[in-house]
């Protein structure tokens, strides 16, 4: 197997022992719910990634596609300026 093909199986089997949940903000994907819509086009385990200004500083977020085809938050990090 190629690492292509494992890499999306790793990153979900390293989010799902995170110690706790990544909270969506106003701004986030999935901020006051699930999205309207589904990803059709990503590969299921794939990173999905949004920007927000959120509490005056960007911030990178990044979602996998779930099997069901709705994203989960699995990480936020502040971007350098």
């Amino acid at each position: 197997m190629t690492l292509l093909k494992i890499l999306p199986a790793i990153c979900i089997a390293l989010t799902s022992c995170s110690a706790h949940e990544v909270e969506a903000v106003p701004g986030s994907i999935t901020y006051d719910g699930a999205p309207k819509s589904r990803v059709q086009k990503a590969p299921i385990g794939s990173a999905v990634h949004n920007y927000v200004d959120y509490r005056g500083q960007r911030r990178e977020e990044t979602y996998i596609v779930q099997p069901d085809r709705s994203l989960k938050l699995v990480r936020r990090e502040i971007v350098p300026d």
